[in-house]
């Protein structure tokens, strides 16, 4: 009889929780995120992610006693519309926090009015400039260009290769990703023997490819882009015929990167989070347990395969989360302060470990070498 008041109480005290957390006022977190348009297979893994995570959150009881509220904008890979969605979740819905920002130029754009507002703002882009020189109010969750380009090199350097073609998109994460390899390179002894560009809506690169073909010298060819274009550049090469290893960044980490590049894309190498290769990592990896339970939680829920960008997402409505919940609040100094000071806090990304002069806190460890191997991703030898 007790035992059974017990449970009674134990059930009544979780409906009640959750009854409480429905009725407070919410936790609203924004987001601006790039669903069509060119990114959108960074944009709607995104936006997958933090609606199943809401969610779950919500079926737990919300957070400090309150439930999430979503509120976003598909900004169309547009980054003057990411500036007036995130005006609008600022002054009108009078959100909490941003999660957001898909491309480098989307969060760029952000910026200023988040730091005018004082708003917390995680981005899910990548340039490093989105957080250097560090911003009062704005950190990220993907690993930097600059480390993308360090990883590379420190692999080609392995390999014996030293003088590289880059070809770079012309966008802001390509741009960004161009200047940050020209500027490590020669830290890794790699010499940039031809530098080409193309434009992030380009259906064929075969020109620039045909002249770095023809420069004499190259050993690797490394591709800085996202979306659609670095596909195509994959294509391409192989249609040309040039067997030299080609390279992608971060950028491409996605199993819709295999899709669209297909068979072409067989002995690429890149950097990438540990999301890709839950399956393949050794037992007592600190992140298994984290990657495998989102893989198998997106997939369940969305009937298809998980990527890095989703894995973005996860991690930034659970620092958001974290920060929130040790703030005691949501008030928007305490929480950035939070955030400023997250230690050891393992995720898809990495270990991340913030500070005052870091609000990304992610070092090159956060990367595995990946090579396409019978159209899967396995870890580079």
């Amino acid at each position: 009889m007790k035992q059974s008041l017990k449970k009674l109480a134990a059930g009544a005290a979780l409906v009640l929780g959750a009854f409480t957390a429905q009725a407070a006022e919410p936790i609203r977190i924004g987001s601006v995120l790039s669903v069509t348009g060119p990114a959108a297979f960074l944009g709607d893994p995104e936006l997958k992610t933090l609606q199943l995570y809401v969610d779950d959150l919500n079926k737990k009881g919300g957070v400090i006693g309150r439930p999430l509220q979503l509120v976003h904008y598909d900004d169309g890979s547009d980054a003057g519309k990411a500036n007036g969605f995130t005006k609008r979740l600022i002054d009108d819905d009078k959100v909490d926090i941003l999660i957001g920002g898909t491309t480098t130029g989307a969060t760029m754009s952000a910026v200023p009015l988040v730091e005018k507002a004082g708003i917390p703002f995680i981005s899910l882009a990548g340039a490093v400039v989105i957080v250097e020189p560090v911003k009062k109010f704005v950190f990220k969750t993907p690993h930097t260009d600059r480390m993308a380009a360090e990883k590379v090199f420190e692999d080609m350097k392995k390999r014996g290769i030293s003088k590289v073609a880059l070809l770079s998109e012309t966008s802001g994460f390509g741009g960004s990703g161009k200047k940050e390899t020209e500027l490590v390179a020669g830290k890794y002894g790699v010499t940039l023997v031809a530098n080409e560009t193309y434009g992030p809506k380009d259906t064929d690169m075969s020109p620039q490819l045909t002249k770095i073909k023809n420069t004499a010298g190259v050993q690797a060819v490394f591709v800085f882009g996202l979306g659609q274009g670095p596909a195509i550049v994959t294509k391409n090469y192989k249609q040309l015929g040039i067997t030299l290893p080609l390279y992608q960044s971060h950028g491409v980490a996605s199993d819709e990167f295999l899709k669209l590049a297909g068979p072409a894309a067989e002995g690429v190498r890149l950097p990438s989070p540990a999301q890709l290769i839950p399956e393949k990592l050794p037992a007592n990896d600190p992140q298994k347990a984290v990657v495998t339970s989102y893989a198998n939680a997106y997939k369940a829920a969305w009937k298809t395969d998980v990527s890095t960008f989703g894995g973005y997402a996860y991690d930034g409505l659970m620092l958001a989360v974290d920060a929130i919940k040790r703030a005691g609040s949501t008030d928007k100094t305490k929480v950035r302060d939070a955030l400023e000071a997250t230690k050891g806090f393992v995720a898809t990304s990495g270990t991340f470990n913030m500070s005052p002069t870091d609000h990304m806190g992610l070092d090159l460890s956060a990367f595995r070498m990946l090579e396409v191997k019978n159209g899967d991703w396995s870890l580079a030898q």
